[in-house]
Order: C-alpha cells, then sequence, then structure tokens
C-alpha cells in the first residue's frame, strides 16, 4: 500500500482559510454546532457543504439507522483492523500509518470527511474500561503511534481527530469528574502525546473530553484549549467537542470550542447570538470559531470509490500479526511438525476482536482462530480437536466443560487455551474492578495444563489482566489484545511460526493490582481524582520505586535472538545528542526487533523517574543482518517542566543513555555530560539562605559579609546554624537577624546575581 494520497486522492484541507465576514450573525453561529448527531450545517448560499463526522479510529462505524453514540445500532460493514491497544504493543509507526491510510480509503468510499480518532488518552490505571482505545501509559510512544495514524488517515483526504483532550484517563463519572493535576505532570504526561501530534501531523481537528481539569470542564476551559493548544503549539484547526461534553455553549466558545456536537436543534447557536446581542461577547469570537468550523468543508464529499474488502482483510491480518506480545516461551511454540493439537475455550469459536461503545465496527467479516489452527495444522500434517471448555454466558455447566476439556488434554501433544474477557467485561462507560480472569477460565487453564503435556494460552482482552494463579503451570502465554477482525488467522500465523512475534508490551502487566502507581487515587471520590502519583506513572513508578511487576513495559520475546553493542551517546548541543547502537540478529528466523532508548537523569531540581522512554526504533533483520540504528535525542528528551519558570527546562549535568529490551532489563549504558540551560541566577528576598549562598558570584560575597558579623569579627558565623536555616528566605532572615546584612548591600548583591 503506498504512503502518500495517489492520483484523484488530494490531501485534506481542513485548515483552508474560510472568510465569514460577508455572513449574517445568526449564519456564523449556525455553523457552531450540527446539523444533526453526525454532521455539520452546510450554507450552500456560502460554499460551504456538510461533513460527515463517524466514530472510528480503527474502522468506519458509520451509522445506517437511528443514530446514537454508544455503538447500539447497525452501522455499514467496514473493516476492522486491530484496535489502539494492539497497535500501542506494535511499536510500529509504519502499522499505525498504513491502518490510518486504510481507514482513510474506507472513509472516502463512504463519504465521510471525519474519522473520530486516535485516542492517545494515557492508560494511567489498567482498571480504565476505555482502555482498548488508547495506545500506552507512555507518551512518547502513543505520540508518535498517533501521529502516524493521523498522518496516513489525512493523507487519504480525510481529517482526524485527536482525542480526548484531556486528562480523560477513566469512565467512571466521566461526564463530570474532575481530573486534579499539577502542571508538571499534565505537560510531561497527559498533554505531550496531545503536543506531538498536533506539532508533526496537524490534524483536522482535536476532540475536547468530557471531564473537568481542576475543576474547569475541558470544553470551557480557555487554559488548554486556547493558550496551550493554539498559542504555544500553534494549532490551527476545528476543535470539537466529544459528543454532549458542552456544559455552557457561550462559555465554551470563548475558551476557544469551535464545534459542539452532535447538533441540539439549534438551542446552542441562539445562545451565542443572544449573548453577541447583550454584549457579553465579541462577534470577532464568533468569526473566529465559524472560520475555523467552515473550513471542515474542505473535508465535505460524496462516496467514491469501492472498498477492496479482500484487501483490506489481509492487510488487517498482516497488521495485526505484528501487534500481539510472546509474553513466555518455555520451547513449545511455534508449533510444527504433525502434532496432535487441543484447542480449548469458546474465544476459539467466537472471537473477541474489537472493544465496546462508540468505536464498535461491523466487520465485513471474521476469522475463527479454530479454523485457522485446523487449517495451517492440515500444513503440517497435524490433527485438531477442540472442546468448549467453558462458557461466556454463564448458561452451561461449567464443572461439566472442565472435566471435559482436562480429559481431552491428556490424550494431546500441545493444549491451546483461548482465554481472555467478554464484551460485558469492558466497554466505554465503565471502569473495571479488577484484573482478574474470570474464575472459571482460570480453572480450565489450570486443569488442562495439568493433564496437557504442553499447555500455551492465547489472550483476548481489551486491558491488562492477572496471570497470577496460573502464570507458572503453562509453557507460553500470547498477548494477542484485541487483534480486529483478522485476528483469528494472525493468532494461528504466530502460533505455527508464519510471522514471528515481534510485539512489545506498551503498559506493565503487575503482579497486584495494589502495587499500580495509581492505585490508591483511582477512581477518586465526591467528583474529584487525585494525581496523586504524578510524573511516576505505569513503568516511571514501577521502576522508580524498585517495585517488581510480572511483565515490564517494552517486554516482548521472538522466535530468534538478536544482540546490542556499541553503544555511543554524543551531545549535539547543550541540550540534545546523538545516539547509536549496533543491533545484530544471532538467530536463525527473521525477526523484528524493537530498539528502546531510555535516559535517566542524574541530580536536579525535581525527582526525575529512573528512567524515560526517549526514542525507540522498529527493525527488521534476517538472520545473521547486523545494522547500526541512529536515534537523535532532542531537548525534550531532557527537559523537565519547570512549574515556576512556566516553561521546559534542561539541567545541566550527567545523564545516562539506556538501551533496554525493556524498562525493566537495560542491555547497554552510556554517560552523556550536557551544559543543559542557563540557570536563572537571579536572587530577591524571597530566595533562601541556602540559594544566596550557594549562588557562584553572590555566595562568596555573604558569606565574608556574615562571617565578619561573628564574634570577634574574624569566625566563621556558624556553619552548622547556617546549615539548618538554608531553607529561610532571605527577607525573614533580616527580620530574625535583625537586618545583619545593610539594605544597600543586598541590593548590590541582587544586582550581581542578575549580572552573574
Amino acid at each position: 500500500m503506498p504512503d502518500s494520497a495517489g492520483p484523484g486522492q488530494p490531501p485534506a484541507a481542513p485548515h483552508q482559510r474560510v472568510d465569514v465576514s460577508a455572513l449574517s450573525l445568526e449564519q456564523k453561529a449556525s455553523l457552531l454546532s450540527g446539523r444533526d448527531f453526525w454532521s455539520t450545517k452546510a450554507l450552500p448560499e456560502a460554499g460551504i457543504g456538510s461533513v460527515v463526522m463517524t466514530d472510528g479510529p480503527h474502522g468506519v462505524r458509520l451509522q445506517t439507522g437511528d443514530a446514537d453514540h454508544l455503538g447500539l445500532n447497525r452501522s455499514a460493514p467496514a473493516t476492522c483492523f486491530p484496535p489502539a491497544v494492539a497497535v500501542g504493543s506494535s511499536w510500529d509507526p509504519d502499522v499505525a500509518r498504513r491502518l490510518g491510510a486504510a481507514v482513510g480509503e474506507e472513509a472516502r468510499a463512504l463519504g465521510v470527511g471525519v474519522v473520530l480518532g486516535p485516542g492517545v488518552n494515557i492508560k494511567r490505571s489498567p482498571l480504565c474500561g476505555r482502555n482498548f482505545e488508547y495506545y500506552s501509559e507512555d507518551p512518547l510512544l502513543s505520540g508518535r503511534l498517533g501521529a502516524a495514524h493521523v498522518a496516513g488517515l489525512q493523507e487519504r483526504g480525510v481529517g482526524a481527530s485527536v482525542k480526548h483532550f484531556a486528562a480523560n484517563n477513566q469512565e467512571t463519572e466521566r461526564m463530570r469528574i474532575s481530573a486534579d493535576v499539577d502542571e508538571r505532570t499534565l505537560r510531561e504526561i497527559y498533554l505531550a502525546a496531545f503536543e506531538h501530534i498536533v506539532r508533526t501531523a496537524a490534524p483536522a481537528t482535536v476532540m475536547c473530553s468530557y471531564n473537568r481539569i481542576n475543576g474547569v470542564y475541558s470544553s470551557q476551559n480557555p487554559w488548554l484549549l486556547t493558550t496551550v493548544l493554539r498559542e504555544e503549539w500553534g494549532f490551527t484547526g476545528a476543535v470539537v467537542s466529544d459528543w454532549g461534553a458542552v456544559a455552557d455553549r457561550v462559555a465554551a466558545l470563548e475558551a476557544g470550542l469551535d464545534l459542539q456536537m452532535p447538533g441540539n436543534g439549534g438551542l446552542g447557536d441562539a445562545e451565542v447570538v443572544q449573548a453577541v446581542r447583550d454584549g457579553r461577547v465579541d462577534e470577532a469570537v464568533v468569526d473566529a470559531g465559524a472560520a475555523r468550523a467552515a473550513a471542515l468543508a474542505g473535508l465535505a464529499r460524496e462516496p467514491e470509490g469501492g472498498i477492496d474488502v479482500d484487501a483490506h482483510h489481509r492487510l488487517a491480518r498482516e497488521l495485526a500479526a505484528g501487534c500481539a506480545v510472546l509474553l513466555k516461551n518455555d520451547a513449545v511454540l511455534p508449533l510444527d511438525g504433525p502434532q496432535r493439537l487441543l484447542v480449548v475455550g469458546e474465544f476459539a469459536v467466537a472471537p473477541r476482536f474489537q472493544g465496546g461503545g462508540s468505536s464498535h465496527i461491523s466487520p465485513t467479516r471474521v476469522d475463527l482462530p479454530l479454523e485457522a489452527v485446523r487449517a495451517l495444522a492440515a500444513e503440517c500434517g497435524g490433527a485438531v480437536e477442540y472442546r468448549q471448555g467453558f462458557s461466556l454466558d454463564g448458561g452451561k455447566d461449567s464443572q461439566a466443560l472442565l472435566i471435559a476439556a482436562a480429559a481431552a488434554a491428556e490424550g494431546c501433544d500441545v493444549a491451546v487455551v483461548f482465554a481472555g474477557l467478554a464484551d460485558q467485561d469492558e466497554s466505554e462507560g465503565v471502569d473495571r474492578t479488577g484484573i482478574d480472569l474470570p474464575a472459571a477460565q482460570v480453572g480450565v487453564i489450570r486443569a488442562v495444563a495439568a493433564a496437557a503435556p504442553r499447555t500455551v494460552v492465547v489472550l483476548s482482552n481489551g486491558g491488562v489482566v492477572s496471570l497470577e494463579g496460573w502464570h507458572d503451570e503453562v509453557d507460553a502465554i500470547l498477548e494477542g489484545w484485541l487483534l480486529g477482525q483478522a485476528g483469528g488467522g494472525a493468532l494461528a500465523d504466530l502460533l505455527f511460526g508464519v510471522t514471528n512475534p515481534s510485539g512489545r508490551l506498551a503498559e506493565t502487566i503487575p503482579l497486584r493490582l495494589q502495587d499500580t502507581p495509581s492505585y490508591l487515587n483511582f477512581p477518586g471520590e465526591l467528583g474529584h481524582v487525585r494525581y496523586g502519583e504524578g510524573v511516576m506513572v505505569g513503568y516511571r513508578g514501577f521502576e522508580t520505586a524498585g517495585r517488581r511487576v510480572r511483565y515490564p513495559f517494552g517486554h516482548g520475546l521472538s522466535y530468534t535472538t538478536f544482540s546490542t553493542s556499541a553503544l555511543t551517546a554524543a551531545p549535539t548541543g547543550p541540550d540534545s545528542a546523538v545516539v547509536s547502537v549496533r543491533v545484530t540478529n544471532t538467530g536463525t528466523r527473521a525477526g523484528g526487533h524493537v530498539v528502546q532508548c531510555y535516559v535517566a537523569a542524574g541530580d536536579g531540581p525535581v525527582r526525575r523517574p529512573e528512567r524515560e522512554l526517549r526514542a525507540f526504533a522498529k527493525v527488521f533483520l534476517e538472520p545473521g543482518e547486523e545494522r547500526e540504528i541512529r536515534l537523535e535525542l532532542d531537548r525534550r528528551a531532557f527537559a523537565f517542566w519547570d512549574t515556576p519558570a512556566g516553561g521546559w527546562r534542561v539541567a545541566g549535568g550527567r545523564y545516562r543513555i539506556q538501551i533496554g529490551e525493556s524498562a525493566a532489563w537495560i542491555v547497554a549504558e552510556a554517560g552523556l555530560q550536557l551544559d543543559g540551560d542557563r540557570p536563572d541566577t537571579a536572587l530577591d528576598l524571597d530566595s533562601t539562605l541556602g540559594e544566596w549562598l550557594s549562588h557562584p558570584a553572590v555566595g562568596p560575597v555573604l558569606r565574608q559579609a556574615l562571617a565578619a558579623l561573628a564574634p570577634g569579627g574574624t569566625g566563621d558565623a556558624g556553619a552548622d546554624l547556617l546549615e539548618m536555616i538554608s531553607s529561610m528566605p532571605m527577607g525573614r532572615f533580616l527580620n530574625f537577624t535583625g537586618a545583619a546584612v545593610p539594605r544597600e548591600q543586598l541590593e548590590q548583591l541582587m544586582a550581581l546575581s542578575r549580572r552573574a
């Protein structure tokens, strides 16, 4: 599939300027809300067409009947590609880009101008019911994959809507919960993926979230929608509300929200007109919002072309195979030779391949894992037997099913148990209450593993599930997540080695839910959720606290082996560097490897995580092939958000550049010295005595002045005393000591500090 728009497929033009000055106030206001549930209003007399918007992002959910936002009513058939939970574990921007391009092609064929997505919210807790729609617990990985998806989609002439802006990390009380987050945490963790996508991929729209941030609804938050998004990041597209997210239409417009969705019969438009008539809102604000909403008309279209459903199904299978993660393998996979296989589990015949809610796609077809396994086993001269093992709806005798599966396992060579979470176990609108697999499934896994010579477990789930209680009893675990409509074929390809597993975990699998950094602060209470773990989200928290996990962020096995060597790190400026590392495929199979580059900061003015992912690259190597990988680390790779200064800051000093097989397994390390930013050395009376004394220019002079005040005029002014009161602001120190240093001398020292 080509990576750019071909003939007849112009690039998206969502940011074209539209002159609305000739329109009446009522006409301009009408552009600020939807015509109906899924489309914008048209003004044919002004050359402004209506744009159809549909849910995505891993397919096109164009509803053909009555509209609803929860995926309950019928939608047109479309390819269901792997959802974000799977794409995140691909660690491959090419997978995200090709998926976005294919969705764009299907959107054009269906007459859709904007596909809602991708979702790039951070997986703060494994309990979030919508984690299947998000990529990762890491903002760099989420941002890179999200930008690739947007680029692929918009190269096909279809607009993206990056969501949900911002701090939408739970479903509990999502319509009104206040995410109480300090600015450093917001900037470094929860806004970073959005920022990268806005700056590098220019999405057509950004969708605001339902929740409040520090007490202010996202839809009417001027700091979020105007100061940060437009003024700092340079976003020029339209801000659209999540469906039903607007609480106060006038406040939302003033904050920077352009398009209210869905339409509400013009009620919001009338409120805007009245606010202008009353002098409460400047008409220029309406002009700006209307112009941005009108610019989306560049994406309006009639259905054009068709969908090659066979080609897209093959693509879905290929992409899905690059997303699954081989967690454990004790010499049982890949399956080969004429083996007697037992397949167990209802998911083998009724696969779970996507999440529930607004992103639910009506697939063009669905691969059944059992059929795909039988086809590949037959090619190897093997035979396959099936037992249900457990019932997803609980309508059958679970004990009888377990006994039948265990009895069959005694006569097989390898048992493959398909387990996971059912649709009702996780969905939009509801958070999970735990991460355990259903007890009936755990019982079947243990019974089969006790009877079979070797046992493989294949998981299908949109959020992390616990492996405890059965992990050590099985020989291999393949985490399939949700792989889309072709996931059954992709899983068979992986089990039989047609495809070599290359996925890596985009989120940590803990030993216990209680170990997760957000555990004590999720999902909040009394309308507020406090992000008390700060920047220590996911692996950042686990690694910094030295807390053991079952499988760390970045973990994943292959049917081949790789070695890492010749790591070098060199500065390219005071706050940037280039990293080079050599990777070799030392095994006997071609395979994909993810080079994970982490930065460990030294001492500084803020507490930093033990290490943070700052660059990565996925490479595919033939047996014996060796390749040098070069990674650029820009300023942001070393920066933290300096809240008092209101900006990004790179502290000078020593950094460690680490290459990891995962966040917990570092295989190479190199030191790096950076000059960093010139520190702000200006002192005032609010600066502490310690800051005055440690200042390179002022400190020696002040120490001399204080020493002269000691008994006899020649003492050391009490080193122990100075250390004890070093945190005292200078102004209070002067009050405490009766102006020990003359005001005139202090003024001179403050002037000296500003020149230093």
